[in-house]
């Protein structure tokens, strides 16, 4: 059951390998990450670096993993691919970045999976809570990276916007309190309903299926050590 985001990004594409392939860059969109530190390798050989993932404010995962990417492909599209591991509650994963140009944008893509500890109760709480947060916190930085390529909204205001935005939506149930019970049900499906604004990254605008035919991992991920 590996997870799938998708998004048309509308920018120039160095600039979207740039955000993406830098471990500085990176690690200011992508709202997974609380650490992407590169580690020194020979020359010649993949990058490693460090990370930290917080899964939870009071769950944070961190290991050690290895990158390498395709910049220049006979076909017009880029790819990277990763593998990570980690001595705590994930035992190792892998996934890919695909960048697909097409006439309306590039179509930036991922798959990645992992497994899991714990046994069991790590597999069933992994599909109930963690997997599915891994899912929406993937979608929600892809479309931050998308505000940010295209409308030059920094990853910093975004995460205001969005702030803002769910404070907005909480004072609306707040103040529907005053109105009776009656009012309170309306309220809260507006503010789960109401689209968001155009300047705050929503996760349901990206897909989290592959269109068509099932997605097929690059060869360059097989080619990959493990870290």
């Amino acid at each position: 059951m590996g997870l799938y985001i998708e998004a048309l990004i509308r920018t120039d594409p160095e600039r979207l390998w740039d955000r993406t392939q830098e471990p500085a860059q990176h690690q200011r969109w992508d709202l997974r990450f609380t650490e992407i530190s590169p580690l020194p390798v020979p020359a010649g050989s993949a990058q490693r670096f460090r990370y930290a993932t917080r899964v939870l404010p009071f769950l944070t995962v961190a290991g050690t993993g290895t990158s390498a990417g395709e910049r220049e492909r006979a076909d017009g599209e880029r790819v990277s691919a990763l593998r990570f591991a980690s001595p705590q509650r994930l035992a190792e994963g892998s996934g890919y970045w695909r960048y697909v140009p097409t006439a309306d944008g590039i179509r930036f893509l991922t798959g990645y999976d992992y497994r899991t500890r714990w046994g069991s109760f790590g597999a069933v709480a992994d599909r109930l809570v963690f997997r599915p947060l891994m899912g929406w916190a993937t979608a929600w930085s892809f479309d931050r990276l998308r505000l940010w390529c295209e409308r030059d909204i920094s990853p910093a205001r975004s995460l205001a916007h969005a702030l803002a935005e769910v404070l907005v939506r909480l004072l609306l149930v707040a103040a529907a309190l005053s109105f009776g019970p009656a009012a309170v049900l309306p309220a809260a499906l507006a503010a789960l309903l109401v689209p968001p604004s155009p300047l705050t990254p929503a996760a349901r605008r990206c897909l989290r299926r592959p269109p068509g035919r099932p997605a097929v991992d690059p060869s360059l991920l097989a080619r990959l050590e493990r870290p």
